[in-house]
């Protein structure tokens, strides 16, 4: 298991070349062995240069390649697990692990210990797993402490030393980059006890449990009779234990409130050690009974250094938290739109922000709009043809808003207009972008009292819990409804 290559790119919208090289840094000794292991499937590391035009161009990150491309976003290409095939001087680099976060996109090139032609499953490629605990480690190592740029640039500075001892010749040893910087030794020679093979070192420090629930919730309305509306809840529970000792564990309980909603479709992280077999058979496709398993859902584990996601979940919950009504009827340049939302009595009225976009596109600018809001204010895009209803943090107590207008276009630029086939007469939407804190839609949370920590120390436990909207549509009622193109489902 090693990586031929790292880098870390600063993101940098609005520039010529759309980011910059922060660090690079290659293995000769991998590239010889990737030249030997893949033949003539072998294709070099590029330089910075390439390898960046071609990676932000792969990422949608470049500013003039917004428009669609049939090599990369056709629905062939849907990525899911942030691996992926970069086109460099006419081949194809594969696999390349890559995500951006906080602004600096993170990459590295896992070296494939086989021939890549035909292309080998990713599960069966250990260095791809080495690749990610790797890029983690940098990223918890850059962000450790609240973000300062002379900071950041300082820990960057360190890296080409860190490497050289927690990855010498490309090969992990320890994805806690703290521990090379302290200068402790590894914890294969100071502790007698066996360390597992995913886990490359130890942690030395004051000792904390931080615990994150997010639930995302996905809706589409329609306001039809012969058309059911659907919605779910899809919930992630992120876990970053600084404990010391080799084999730390820890046991976390989700508790749900006496009306939450049952958590099905349970998937948990590899280092779960059990579980109640009730949770393992909760699934959304059972009828929804009073028998269902209602919790504590207890998960024990022992955590690997970086940040994980410790389990994901699905819930049938009874409501969506928004109910929403949208018109739009068109005259000629003109259009004519109701909007009528309101919160469910069931959900906590404290918004971080909450905001309706009404797009228009395959249209020309928007001349002049003349509307009636009822609560919050309305933002007009003009040369995007969009609208957007900033309603705020708060619901008025009456719990129902409502906007209504007419919307004037210009003549459309055939040039740089989007197209997009789902914003014509009856697919044109309404979509709710919003985000709650300190709330979960089925009730889960983490209690701090009931979390056990087995290892030296009293660690601090820290508790999180937010909801966010997603993929939430408030459909044109006056039209067919849409074809819907997938499920809600993950």
């Amino acid at each position: 298991m090693a990586q031929r290559a790292v880098w870390l790119i600063s993101h940098e919208p609005g520039t010529p070349l759309g980011g910059t090289v922060r660090f690079s840094r290659r293995y000769p000794t991998v590239e010889k062995r990737a030249k030997v292991f893949n033949g003539t499937s072998y294709v070099p590391i590029p330089e910075d240069g390439p390898f960046l035009k071609s990676l932000l161009f792969e990422l949608r990150l470049l500013d003039e390649d917004r428009d669609f491309t049939e090599s990369r976003d056709s629905c062939s290409r849907i990525n899911k697990t942030s691996v992926y095939g970069l086109k460099v001087g006419g081949e194809e680099l594969w696999p390349v692990v890559a995500f951006l976060k906080n602004g600096i996109v993170y990459a590295c090139v896992p070296l494939v210990e086989q021939t890549l032609s035909p292309r080998p499953a990713l599960i069966s490629i250990s260095a791809v797993s080495q690749g990610f605990e790797l890029l983690f480690g940098i990223q918890d190592f850059l962000y450790s402490s609240q973000r300062i740029d002379t900071e950041l640039n300082t820990k960057l500075s360190q890296l080409p030393d860190l490497l050289l001892q927690a990855c010498p010749f490309g090969t992990l040893l320890d994805a806690n980059l703290q521990n090379s910087l302290d200068s402790i030794s590894f914890a294969s020679v100071t502790h007698p006890q066996k360390q597992p093979a995913w886990k490359a070192g130890t942690y030395k420090g004051k000792p904390q449990v931080s615990i994150s629930i997010t639930e995302k919730v996905k809706s589409m309305q329609y306001d039809k009779q012969d058309i059911a509306d659907t919605w779910q809840v899809v919930g992630t529970v992120t876990c970053k234990c600084d404990l010391e000792g080799i084999m730390p564990n820890v046991t976390i309980s989700l508790s749900l409130p006496t009306n939450g909603s049952p958590l099905q479709d349970i998937l948990v992280h590899p280092c779960v050690t059990s579980l109640d077999s009730a949770i393992l058979t909760s699934s959304s496709l059972d009828a929804m009974d009073d028998s269902a398993f209602s919790g504590p859902y207890k998960f024990p584990f022992t955590p690997p250094l970086e940040s994980f996601n410790l389990c994901y979940y699905t819930s049938q919950v009874p409501v969506p938290p928004i109910l929403g009504f949208y018109q739009m009827k068109e005259e000629e340049v003109q259009l004519k739109i109701t909007v009528n939302l309101k919160l469910h009595e069931s959900v906590k009225n404290n918004f971080e922000f909450c905001e309706a976009h009404i797009p228009f596109y395959n249209r020309g600018p928007i001349t002049h709009v003349e509307y009636k809001v009822s609560f919050g204010q309305l933002e007009v895009f003009r040369e995007k043809s969009l609208l957007i209803w900033i309603i705020g943090q708060k619901f008025p107590k009456s719990m129902e808003i409502s906007l209504s207008g007419t919307v004037t276009f210009g003549a459309k630029s055939h040039e740089k207009q989007p197209f997009d086939h789902i914003c014509i007469g009856g697919t044109a939407y309404l979509k709710l972008h919003f985000r709650i804190l300190d709330y979960t839609l089925t009730g889960c949370y983490a209690d701090q009292h009931s979390v056990q920590v087995f290892a030296s120390g009293k660690p601090k436990i820290s508790t999180h819990r937010k909801l966010i909207s997603s993929d939430y549509y408030i459909w044109n009622s006056k039209a067919p409804a849409p074809v819907t193109y997938g499920s809600l489902l993950l």
